[in-house]
């Protein structure tokens, strides 16, 4: 070969083989007999939506083969091959004596589709609906020898079967992870039960602790969420050889749905949102803590703290590091051995009970004839083996062995629980719950916790003799102080969503905020709210902060104080309004806000001038920004909260017009599986109110969501829905929509401002979903994890709506002397910005 051709050939060779290592590590979907799949290449589907590869789920070096959806960066895992097996990257996945096997780096076969097959011609082939397919491709048409959907894990992906063998008397069974880190079988396990047609969830394949209810031919009928039918078929299928269960999606090409069962026993229904990542559609069990013995042995379940199991008080995680990957079934051990009566230890004493109000009674009680409740205790205290006992109406129970499946209920329950401990746990703080990492209970502790508390009294003494002298210079120092203190808590708005959690918000001196206020004078008042007014302070350094002031000598409004104190600090959403700092001193009572700008939607929507500045992709993200704000209420924050008083005033504009929900003075909070709750006490605004609430006090999630369809309405039509009184068009914006939506001339509602920008797809979107949720049953409104979906589904055809309720049909005037509603009270929070 000539020595000039020479090097241009070399180059030809290498830039072949980089294409086709390319081509065969990231291009195809097949593996053929020959093809090794290991280290950083993948198979990817013919359409591009499913990919398989090696994946590391933890820190761990532990590497997976598995199958996840190609637009998930996180690689969350939809099918994972060798779950209880971990191999190193090195490791490859072939063909291998007619099957797929995946050796380890010695070679060693660690997983195999595990076929009786003697053909030379098989192949694997990952499919667009993440079905890994092993056929034999020498037949005409391919056989089909093995696929992935009748080996699920803990994914249960569209078009994929669960169901029952009648032959076989064998279904398909969906486990879930042992932890967040490591795929091996959880104690969790979802299936068909075969008797009436329902699905359940097992704990240790022996407890059912939830079920679907059986299939009615159209849903199951404890899975009410089935009936929204905008982006799934269901199909329940019986014949003689099986019968099996198949949710499929009408639009293949932009939805993406898995439904997992996750390591803490819920099974969840998650959406893709693009932007916005995995979305929650439904999950069941509703209440985390209805899953069986979620905290294993003596660990306590709570459905309003963060984790939600914890050790009960003289008791320890029995593997701490199980517990930091949420795998609680370890359960916790006790620190100090029961005495079990004798009492000639040196650090000894009988052993005694620590009284648990509020709990539920666990199970395998032994029931024991006695007279009174302090016979049940001795009962209890003279057997060694009995762990606790319980005495009510119906008696005295005991139990013997580990306390499991305990759950701390509101306060209206009526269980107490005593629960057996060693009489030195007494001696440290009287605590019920012990920390939920690890419990201290040893006497070296104890005498650092004296010799700190008596540290503690003493400074305190010189700090009370010393606090007159401090308060006569205080007036002087005022100034210096406060710029020290808003700048410590100004400096919290640089942390990171992920850093805040824990931090509590600052307390901020009288005299800063004043300085700030200028004196609370007019020229800084931004707005009058229900309980007081808002004022925009200015700090030290120009950070522009918003003050609302709670009626200086008012008793009205102290507990809505309370309420957004402790509440909003504990919520992080970026579509929620951020409380930065408080302030009580004397009859004042303030909260410090991060300042927004653009003051609140109301004040642009219903402004014939403002109103041009908020053109249709403005509005569409702003109704996106509250729906996803109220579902991180409803669905996702620690604690389930219900606003009760959405409106377009109580949604304020950062200065890229991006909204957050604002004013939870009159939020409440919901168990994680309450639905509802009634009260004497109505509160809120007219118009805003859904009927069930502003007529008989009855709210739930599905007031909120009453709420957000009124104000999406509002948004997209520029009128306000108490702006029709004594109109002959209609008594309500609801009614002159309806009207509209039943004429087909919802296009008659937008906005003239829109009509140059607006989207038709998406406004029709927003009309719909703003008609759904202002029906009138609250069962019939969606869910804000629905809506959410809805609002992002491009091509889904939405459920039509039921004519809405017209809860607002007279002024206000006409209302005061009314006697229906006499005895509830009305609020009319914050109409402009903060």
């Amino acid at each position: 070969m000539d020595t000039k051709t020479k090097p241009r050939f070399m180059l030809y060779v290498i830039f072949l083989c980089l294409f086709f290592k390319t081509y065969f590590s990231q291009g195809m979907n097949t593996i053929s007999e020959g093809y090794v799949l290991s280290g950083d290449s993948t198979v990817l589907s013919a359409g591009g939506v499913f990919q398989l590869g090696f994946f590391k789920p933890g820190p761990a070096p532990n590497y997976y083969v598995g199958i996840w959806y190609v637009q998930d960066p996180s690689r969350t895992a939809v099918w994972v091959a060798n779950r209880e097996k971990p191999v190193s990257p090195s490791s490859q996945l072939r063909i291998s004596d007619g099957n797929l096997v995946l050796f380890d780096e010695s070679k060693s076969p660690v997983w195999s589709t595990n076929v009786k097959n003697n053909s030379t011609t098989v192949q694997g082939i990952l499919l667009n609906t993440g079905n890994l397919v092993l056929n034999d491709i020498g037949t005409n048409p391919p056989k089909s020898l093995w696929q992935s959907f009748d080996h699920p894990t803990d994914t249960w992906l569209p078009g994929a079967k669960i169901g029952y063998n009648k032959i076989t008397k064998k279904g398909q069974v969906f486990t879930s992870w042992k932890n967040s880190e490591d795929p091996a079988p959880g104690l969790f396990s979802l299936q068909l039960e075969p008797s009436d047609n329902s699905f359940r969830l097992l704990w240790n394949r022996s407890k059912t602790y939830w079920t679907s209810g059986p299939w009615n031919g159209q849903y199951f009928s404890l899975l009410p969420e089935m009936r929204l039918l905008y982006i799934f078929n269901y199909s329940f299928v019986s014949n003689q050889n099986e019968k099996y269960f198949i949710y499929t999606l009408k639009n293949t090409s932009n939805t993406r749905s898995r439904c997992v069962l996750n390591v803490s026993g819920q099974i969840k229904q998650l959406n893709w949102v693009p932007n916005s990542g995995w979305n929650l559609f439904w999950s069941q069990p509703m209440k985390q803590c209805e899953v069986y013995s979620l905290c294993g042995a003596y660990g306590s379940c709570n459905d309003k703290s963060l984790p939600s199991c914890r050790c009960l008080k003289g008791f320890k995680p029995k593997l701490q590091s199980e517990w930091d990957l949420e795998d609680y079934s370890g359960g916790c051990l006790r620190i100090t051995k029961l005495q079990c009566g004798n009492t000639t230890l040196a650090n000894g004493g009988r052993d005694r009970f620590l009284k648990m109000l509020n709990m539920s009674m666990p199970e395998n009680n032994h029931s024991v004839r006695v007279g009174i409740s302090g016979e049940c205790e001795s009962r209890c205290l003279n057997n060694c083996s009995c762990t606790a006992y319980a005495y009510d109406r119906n008696g005295c129970s005991i139990w013997a062995g580990d306390l499991v499946n305990l759950k701390q209920q509101g306060n209206n329950s009526e269980n107490t629980l005593h629960v057996r401990l060693a009489a030195s746990e007494f001696q440290s703080p009287n605590t019920v719950f012990g920390s939920p990492t690890q419990s201290k209970g040893s006497s070296r502790n104890r005498k650092l916790y004296g010799i700190l508390f008596g540290t503690i009294a003493a400074v305190l003494v010189i700090s009370c003799t010393a606090y007159s002298v401090y308060y006569l210079r205080r007036k002087r120092t005022a100034n210096r102080q406060g710029v020290r203190r808003i700048k410590s808590f100004v400096r919290s708005g640089e942390f990171k969503e992920d850093e805040k959690k824990g931090i509590e918000v600052p307390f901020v001196v009288l005299e800063s905020i004043l300085a700030a206020t200028d004196n609370f004078s007019e020229a800084n008042k931004l707005g009058q709210g229900g309980f007081g007014p808002v004022y925009k302070g200015k700090f030290p350094g120009g950070q522009e902060i918003a003050i609302k002031r709670l009626l200086s000598g008012s008793g009205q409004g102290l507990q809505e104080f309370k309420n957004e104190v402790l509440l909003i600090a504990k919520l992080q959403h970026r579509n929620l309004v951020r409380l930065l700092g408080y302030c009580v001193e004397g009859d004042e009572k303030m909260l410090l806000y991060e300042y927004m700008p653009n003051k609140s939607l109301d004040t642009f929507i219903f402004d014939q001038n403002q109103c041009v500045l908020l053109n249709w992709e403005i509005r569409f993200n702003i109704i996106l920004g509250i729906a996803r704000g109220l579902h991180y209420l409803h669905h996702d924050s620690r604690l389930r909260v219900i606003h009760r008083d959405l409106k377009t005033s109580n949604v304020l504009l950062d200065e890229e017009m991006n909204p957050k929900i604002s004013d939870f003075g009159l939020a409440k909070i919901f168990g994680g599986k309450q639905t509802e709750a009634n009260t004497n006490r109505v509160v809120g605004t007219y118009g805003y109110m859904s009927p069930e609430y502003a007529l008989h006090g009855l709210f739930s999630i599905k007031s909120d969501v009453f709420s957000f369809g009124v104000a999406v309405l509002e948004i997209i039509s520029g009128k306000r829905n108490t702006g029709f009184y004594q109109s002959e068009q209609a008594s309500s914006l609801l009614d002159y929509a309806w009207k509209l939506w039943k004429e087909n001339k919802a296009l008659d509602l937008m906005d003239p401002p829109l009509r140059e920008t607006c989207n038709e797809n998406e406004f029709l979107r927003c009309f719909n979903v703003g008609l759904l949720c202002v029906q009138d049953d609250p069962n019939d409104r969606p869910t804000m994890s629905n809506v959410v979906v809805m609002l992002g589904s491009e091509n889904g055809n939405l459920p039509s709506p039921k004519q809405p309720a017209f809860v607002v049909k007279r002024p206000l005037s006409s209302r005061a002397s009314s006697e229906p509603l006499s005895n509830n009270e009305l609020t009319d929070t914050l109409n402009e910005g903060r």
